[in-house]
């Protein structure tokens, strides 16, 4: 792993940081306040679409749209979790409960 990828925690906190500031501002003139101020239906279905488009983009095997669109999809994943109420530390943890679980394990667990 290198350094830079150290720094994706980093980023997506800084991010949901900004994604919540964000909440309760003019729609007109944030585009996070917007997809807040549809509801979480709204924000789940852009996460949807951005999710299907990183599909696309690693089928396609287009190494910069599939960042890009990785990019995206992250974005709108905040904002659906900010949405419904879900913190990065509240996903964090799930994590942290499952390290050193097979995942075939922890998937046989759910049902």
């Amino acid at each position: 792993m290198s350094a830079k990828a150290n720094g994706l925690g980093a980023v997506l906190t800084e991010l949901y940081a900004t994604i919540e500031a964000r909440r309760g501002a003019d729609p007109k003139s944030s585009y996070t306040a917007s997809l807040l101020a549809a509801g979480p239906a709204r924000c789940a279905k852009k996460f949807g679409e951005e999710a299907i488009e990183t599909v696309i983009a690693a089928a396609e095997g287009d190494k910069t749209a599939l960042t890009e669109e990785a990019a995206d999809t992250l974005y709108h994943l905040l904002v659906l979790l900010a949405a419904k109420g879900v913190t990065p530390d509240d996903v964090a943890g799930a994590l942290a409960r499952r390290k050193g679980v097979s995942g075939h394990d922890e998937k046989a667990s759910r049902s």
